[in-house]
Order: C-alpha cells, then sequence, then structure tokens
C-alpha cells in the first residue's frame, strides 16, 4: 500500500482544511456535537436534526464540495474519489455530517445519473445535491427482505400512468421524504428478476401511507409505507418498463460499501476506553483484554479503509470486497457495545437520561442490529463473499427462471 501524497493532494487538503476551519467546528466528543444525532427521541428532535443537516449540505453546494464525484454536467466537481476520500478525512474532525443526505446521493443519484432520461436529470439531481428535497428507499417488504426479486408490490399499467398497491417496510426516514425509489411488480407473468420497473415516486401523492417503526431504542427512523391505488406517471419510469432489475442492481452495489466504510468516532476505541477510565476500570483485566480486542479489530477495519484507499489514490493493489467491510464492522461494533455496557456495570441497566451520557451506548447497542439487516443480511454477505472472493459456486435457485406467479410465495 502507498499512501504517499503528492503535492496537489497536500495542496488540496489544506484547501479542505481551511474551509471547514470558516465554516464548522471541531468535534467535543461529548454530547455537546450536534452531529452525534438528534437530542432525544422526539419526532421533533428528529425533525431539527435532519434540518441542520440538511443546512450543512447547502453549505457544502454554495462552496462546491457537494457532489465532489458527480460529473459536471450533473452539478458535480467532477473529481476523483481521491477527493471524496480526503475531504471525508477532514470532515470527521469537525461537527458537522449532513445524515441520512449523504446515503441518499449514493443512492439515488447513481441510478437517475446512469438510468434517467435527460428530463428526469435536471429535474430530480439539483435537489438532491443541495439537500432541498428528502428522497427515500423503497425496496424491501414483509416477504422480500434478502430475496428482494421476489417482490409483489404490483404496478399495473393504466394508460399514461402505473397503479401502485402493496407495502414496503425498513424505509429510512420515509416520514420526512419528498420523493422516494420504489421498485415494483409490473409483469407477474415473467421470471422475478425480469418483471420488475424502478419508478421515483412523490411521496405526496394519495394513497401513499407512512407509518414510523418505533425501534428498540425509542428512535422511528426506519418506516412502513403502504400503497393504496397510488398513481405514478409513466415518465417516472427509470431505465424501462420491466428493466428495473439493472436499476436496482445499481442501488445495491453501493449500499453494502456504504455501510461498511466507517471506523471509529464517538462511538469507537476512543469512546469505550474514555468510559472505562471515567469507571477506572482499565485496570481490570478483563476489560483490558476487551479493549485491546477493540481496538484490534477498529484497526483492522481502518486497514481495510487503507486498502481501499491505497486502490483509489494510486492505483495499487486489490480493494477489499464491500461484503467484508460490511460484515466486520457489524461484528466489530457487536463486542464493542457489549464492553461498554460491561464497564457501566449495574449503570448499563439503566437507559436515556438516567443513564450516563444520557443513554449514548444503551442507545448505539439496542440500534446495532438495524446494520445486520441494513444493505443485506450478514447471511446474504457472507454469500457473497464465498461467491465473489473465494470463487465458490453460486446456490442453486430451482425458481430462477420461473414466472413469478408460479414461485412458492412466504
Amino acid at each position: 500500500m502507498n499512501f504517499d501524497e503528492s503535492p496537489e493532494e497536500s495542496a488540496l487538503r489544506a484547501e479542505i482544511r481551511a474551509f471547514l476551519d470558516a465554516n464548522a467546528t471541531v468535534k467535543t466528543g461529548t454530547e455537546a456535537d450536534w452531529s452525534r444525532g438528534p437530542a432525544d427521541d422526539t419526532e421533533d428532535a428528529a425533525r431539527a436534526y435532519m434540518e441542520r443537516c440538511r443546512a450543512w449540505q447547502k453549505v457544502l453546494f454554495d462552496n462546491g464540495w457537494a457532489g465532489i464525484t458527480w460529473p459536471t454536467e450533473f452539478g458535480g466537481r467532477g473529481d476523483s474519489a481521491a477527493v471524496a476520500v480526503i475531504f471525508g478525512q477532514e470532515a470527521s474532525r469537525y461537527d458537522v455530517t449532513n445524515g441520512f443526505i449523504g446515503a441518499v446521493q449514493s443512492l439515488v443519484g447513481p441510478p437517475i445519473m446512469r438510468h434517467g432520461t435527460p428530463e428526469q436529470q435536471a429535474r430530480f439531481l439539483p435537489g438532491l445535491l443541495d439537500g432541498s428535497v428528502n428522497w427515500c428507499q423503497l425496496f424491501s417488504e414483509p416477504g422480500a427482505g434478502s430475496d428482494l426479486a421476489a417482490l409483489s408490490t404490483r404496478a399495473v399499467r393504466d394508460g399514461d400512468s402505473f397503479i401502485v398497491n402493496g407495502q414496503k417496510v425498513w424505509n429510512t426516514q420515509a416520514q420526512f421524504a419528498d420523493w422516494g425509489i420504489l421498485v415494483a411488480r409490473t409483469d407477474p407473468d415473467a421470471p422475478k428478476h425480469k418483471g420488475i420497473t424502478f419508478f421515483l415516486l412523490d411521496m405526496h401523492t394519495p394513497g401513499v401511507e407512512v407509518r414510523p417503526l418505533v425501534q428498540a431504542t425509542g428512535q422511528a427512523h426506519f418506516n412502513e409505507v403502504f400503497f393504496n391505488d397510488v398513481v405514478i406517471p409513466v415518465e417516472n419510469v427509470v431505465g424501462g418498463i420491466n428493466e428495473g432489475w439493472a436499476v436496482t442492481r445499481t442501488v445495491l452495489s453501493s449500499e453494502a460499501g456504504m455501510i461498511g466504510s466507517g471506523a471509529g468516532g464517538s462511538n469507537g476505541f476512543s469512546g469505550v476506553l474514555d468510559l472505562a477510565r471515567r469507571y477506572g476500570r482499565t485496570s481490570d483485566p478483563v476489560i483490558r483484554q476487551g479493549l485491546a480486542d477493540a481496538y484490534a479489530r477498529e484497526r483492522m477495519l481502518q486497514l481495510l479503509g487503507l486498502r481501499m484507499q491505497s486502490f483509489i489514490l494510486n492505483g495499487r493493489g486489490n480493494p477489499p470486497d464491500p461484503s467484508v467491510m460490511k460484515n466486520y464492522m457489524v461484528g466489530a461494533a457487536e463486542r464493542r457495545y457489549d464492553l461498554a455496557l460491561e464497564i457501566e456495570g449495574a449503570d448499563g441497566m439503566l437507559d436515556k437520561v438516567d443513564a450516563p451520557q444520557k443513554g449514548f451506548w444503551q442507545t448505539n447497542h439496542m440500534g446495532q442490529f438495524g446494520s445486520r439487516i441494513g444493505g443485506g443480511t450478514n447471511e446474504v454477505h457472507r454469500n457473497m463473499i464465498a461467491e465473489r472472493a473465494l470463487g465458490l459456486p453460486r446456490d442453486i435457485q430451482p425458481d430462477k427462471d420461473l414466472p413469478w406467479k408460479d414461485i412458492l410465495k412466504a
């Protein structure tokens, strides 16, 4: 691996740091940092946090730092992924975040840029880039999560529109979304991967019902969404009728890597080490062993990220498989959060304002299960590792070529 920066990259880092110094403050590592998330579990707090994220996205946009890798014809900087890596490294020290906006830009932007019409690109990409329009992803269903192609939400052609009926679930921030990317079945006589269409849906359309799902943490950033005779114009189809699986794959290809790219932060090793010091448990041999394990796992995840960085910056080496990074991140977080509650001892049974740091570690511990499911379950990613990284044969899929209507449903 080669992490040496060119003079141009060093100058760029200095430019980024100057922009951040002028527009943000350095993180304190305490509850005072707004970028840690909503202040509490109320909808008002969630909305206030979202608005701060949108405000920061507007600052990025106004100063030319939004859409770093987006082509210039779509409003981006047209820079390489190396520039995005450097910007992310510098921004991680500051009390700023664009929250879920960064995720939807990665999930919604590429399919519209790659498969959308010029009219769709001109209409939807600017609001996505400056944060003025909120988006959500409408993919998973109660009977189609890991096997997304088994989805049953139906879209029936009616002149210049489609009529949609069905249900989606685990839709992040759908309660705040203006638009959503939706996949629905338009040809039940075709094999399950063939009869799917990709839509852009106005979330304010009559018949769209969003129901927040209160999680074990008390927060509700997941939702279930119901469609009752929802009308979508044909002009909102992306990539062609019954050709939506290719568009969907564009979305899915970035999701796992996005989820698995993080290491460190306030809920990382430094946070749990600080917790051990507060409780005076750094001399406890069992706690010390847990801290060493947490450090080693975080460092290994950072090294995987550095392998990816070396490949991006210098074109050297082989980048790690995104599924490896995603699953390793999830496993490391599970052990770290268990350790944090063990350090707190009896205090670990408290929650919210009664708990240390207003229940920061309790919330992380209870919220970790979303990471195990989001972007594909751990088990699905193990299959991907087996097939892509190890070259093992794919699982037999006896229903792959059958008409969807003839497949045994869950």
